[in-house]
């Protein structure tokens, strides 16, 4: 990683979850090359970016109460990436947060998802709930940072054989980039006034999953469509996937949250903390030809 302002050594530490992601990794690189005093939080420091392996990356991981309370020793903020999804993916963050607490962290920033509640249709969406209440009731200062489905999730939706299946019907989504969040992030991490504030993050329109495949086909040469299915013809579709249920309801549940408008919402939180507009899907696909390159012949 390279800084292009020399840190601060008196400045507050920011410390870094999931730097070996693509939304971690992008606000550490960003903090970094603004002069932040950062750390890069772990469970294998090889899998970290630079300057993994020196004092500023700490082995930790959320389930590990004692790691992340080390992890956290020293850090005044805490830039928590929820965890991957898990049944037990809320009792993780709530260990976090408590091990955060115990080490002396004073603000958390957290990644949190588009209309999170307790009744969400998109069921992960309900860990983010039952998480900001958690903060909610801690002693910690919060932000919210409320994502929309990322962009390249969008692209990924298609499969090889250039058909979207779900149950979204004529449903939108506000699909936002992973740089946009990272660039929205590291302003609420080094700026000031975010206090108990939940940002809304999306992209500048909501589109049909029928015009992200007419914007996918534009972009890899080949037709992509979009075939609506029933809630009974999703779960048989991705029965072959070998998934728990869980895991396979909470990606059928995604394109019925699409499908209830629960993820239609279009913010202009972007632009007011990035400093520039949101980007579009087109954006996106002209900016990431590999989140299409499964498309190609």
């Amino acid at each position: 990683m390279s800084s292009t302002t020399p840190a601060d050594p008196g400045a507050p530490v920011v410390a870094v979850t999931g730097a070996s992601g693509r939304l971690g990794g992008r606000v550490a690189r960003r903090l970094a090359e603004h002069g932040a005093a950062v750390r890069l939080i772990g469970r294998d420091p090889a899998r970290l970016p630079e300057p993994a392996g020196s004092s500023k990356a700490r082995i930790g991981s959320y389930g590990d109460e004692e790691g992340m309370r080390r992890a956290c020793d020293g850090v005044g903020t805490l830039f928590l990436v929820s965890a991957h999804e898990d049944p037990g993916r809320v009792r993780e963050h709530q260990i976090a947060l408590d091990s955060a607490v115990a080490a002396g962290v004073e603000r958390v920033v957290y990644v949190s998802f588009l209309g999170a509640a307790p009744e969400a249709t998109f069921t992960f969406a309900r860990d983010h709930w039952y998480t900001e209440e958690y903060i909610r009731a801690s002693s910690l200062r919060y932000t919210f940072l409320r994502d929309s489905l990322y962009q390249g999730g969008i692209a990924a939706m298609a499969g090889a054989d250039g058909v979207i299946r779900g149950p979204a019907g004529q449903g939108r989504v506000s699909a936002v980039a992973h740089d946009d969040v990272a660039d929205a992030a590291v302003a609420v991490l080094l700026g000031e006034g975010h206090d108990s504030a939940v940002y809304d993050l999306t992209g500048p329109a909501a589109i049909t999953l029928a015009e992200a495949a007419e914007e996918l086909s534009r972009f890899s040469g080949r037709t992509v469509t979009y075939v609506p299915e029933s809630h009974a013809e999703a779960l048989e579709s991705r029965a072959s996937f070998g998934a728990p249920e869980w895991a396979v309801t909470g990606w059928v549940s995604s394109y019925e949250a699409i499908a209830s408008g629960e993820l239609a919402l279009v913010s202009d939180a972007v632009p007011r903390l990035a400093g520039r507009p949101a980007q579009s899907f087109a954006d996106y696909l002209r900016e990431h030809p590999e989140a299409y390159a499964h498309l190609r012949f």
